[in-house]
């Protein structure tokens, strides 16, 4: 016969000392996760309490410059609107006439940085240009119709924030705190707190991961709750809601304010093209001079007339070249179709292209940040997601404050219940003779 294996029953010691060490390990196990858990909730609140003020200021401007165009020309409709004949865009001044305008507009030694083009039948031309005299950065909008300016105002003062025009201040204040005029800081500082907030999203959504069977109370408010439990439920739920559009905009951001650093990164894995970079260049003049923009316009429309004309970057210096974008381009992408076209400003031949047809992955993925960050990725939808989501954040901010305000007032509480506990002697005598009978 073979013989049997006897099992520790549950009352034989080895049985009793099995269920204790099975105890221990799952209290041992539960101790890890409290440790594990609460080393996360201090990332989050250390990082909520250092950058939490910004992200709330951070996102109440990304929400009013999500509509930055709307408001601006709501503000000021005789410099940014024009008087639409029945034949509307057909009506339009040739290029070449614009291109004659603005020179006789610009102040002498003025350096335009390009030309934008009317975003409809409406619109105007707007010339961003540095002042030669001041430093300062002024705004150039000229009729498409008539090609009279409409107005010419600065947009950024190099004497300070007061004397920026609204638009420029709002993106002074989201992108830089104002600490660009204060400080001279290029976005560090902001580029640095995201990359926090990015951490703070990911451990947010770590604390707020439910347990099995718990899943549909994570998701909603708590009905009849107390004012400290409300509380809790709109931080929990405005992040969870808000975390996918938050996260895309948090990366996008580091990927405009710390860009060198971003491209760095996203080169370790696929490669960034010199179109991506930056770095096509002009061939040498060779004695001749730049060609009018409008020249630079129809050299790249011959190669790539698809999609509508959006803007025209300027030559920076005498090896830079146009930069010729076009966008709503469908055959390239429904989220990102925007094509810029780099032509010599002296040659006139197009010497580059930038799209995600002719790009490497790495190129693909930087030219999503803009888009996302903006919402225009997903049109109206994603222009109202990102609105949404940057109101949220002063409501994550103060919720989180009121909360560890909350927790701080019951310890508080807690330990003074301690010590005045300790010097009730009614409670030591009890404290005694629950020792005693545990004895």
């Amino acid at each position: 016969m073979k013989e049997q294996q006897i099992l520790p029953s549950s009352s034989s010691p080895d049985g009793a000392a099995s269920r204790d060490t099975a105890s221990r390990d799952a209290a041992a196990r539960r101790e890890k996760r409290k440790a594990r858990r609460k080393l996360w909730l201090d990332i989050h609140l250390y990082i909520g309490l250092v950058a939490g003020a910004m992200l709330a200021l951070i996102g109440l401007t990304g929400s009013a410059l999500v509509f930055w165009t709307e408001i601006d020309e709501m503000l000021d409709p005789a410099m940014f609107t024009s008087a639409a004949p029945p034949e509307g865009e057909a009506a339009f001044a040739p290029l070449g006439r614009i291109g004659e305008a603005l020179n006789a507009a610009l102040p002498a030694g003025a350096k335009p940085g390009g030309v934008g083009m009317p975003r409809n039948e409406s619109g105007c031309y707007k010339v961003y240009y540095e002042d030669a005299k001041t430093g300062d950065t002024r705004r150039l909008c000229i009729d498409p119709y008539t090609a009279k300016v409409l107005g010419d105002r600065v947009y950024w003062s190099k004497s300070g924030v007061a004397h920026h025009s609204f638009m420029s201040f709002l993106f002074q204040l989201h992108w830089s705190l104002l600490l660009y005029d204060v400080a001279g800081d290029p976005g560090v500082v902001v580029g640095l707190a995201a990359i926090l907030l990015v951490v703070s999203v990911f451990t947010g959504v770590y604390l707020w991961w439910p347990s099995p069977g718990k899943w549909l109370a994570a998701f909603t408010l708590k009905r009849n709750a107390s004012g400290e439990r409300l509380n809790y439920d709109l931080h929990k739920l405005g992040g969870l809601y808000t975390a996918a559009v938050l996260l895309a905009v948090l990366i996008s951001g580091v990927s405009m304010n710390l860009d060198t650093q971003f491209q760095w990164v996203v080169a370790l894995f696929s490669p960034l093209s010199a179109a991506q970079r930056g770095e096509i260049v002009s061939g040498p003049a060779d004695g001749r001079p730049r060609i009018p923009f409008e020249q630079a316009v129809d050299a790249a429309a011959r190669l790539y007339p698809e999609g509508r004309l959006e803007n025209v970057g300027f030559p920076k210096d005498a090896t830079s070249v146009y930069e010729i974008c076009r966008t709503d381009i469908a055959e390239i992408s429904r989220f990102i179709g925007t094509r810029c076209a780099f032509v010599d400003q002296y040659s006139g031949e197009v010497v580059g292209v930038r799209d995600p047809v002719h790009g490497t992955a790495g190129d693909v993925f930087m030219q999503w940040q803009w888009p996302l960050h903006s919402g225009r990725a997903f049109g109206w939808t994603g222009r109202i997601l990102v609105f949404v989501t940057g109101l949220v954040c002063p409501l994550l901010f103060v919720t989180g404050m009121i909360r560890w305000l909350q927790k701080r007032r019951a310890k508080r509480f807690h330990r003074g219940a301690g010590e005045r506990a300790g010097h009730d002697p009614s409670h030591r005598l009890a404290a005694s003779a629950e020792k005693a009978s545990r004895t």
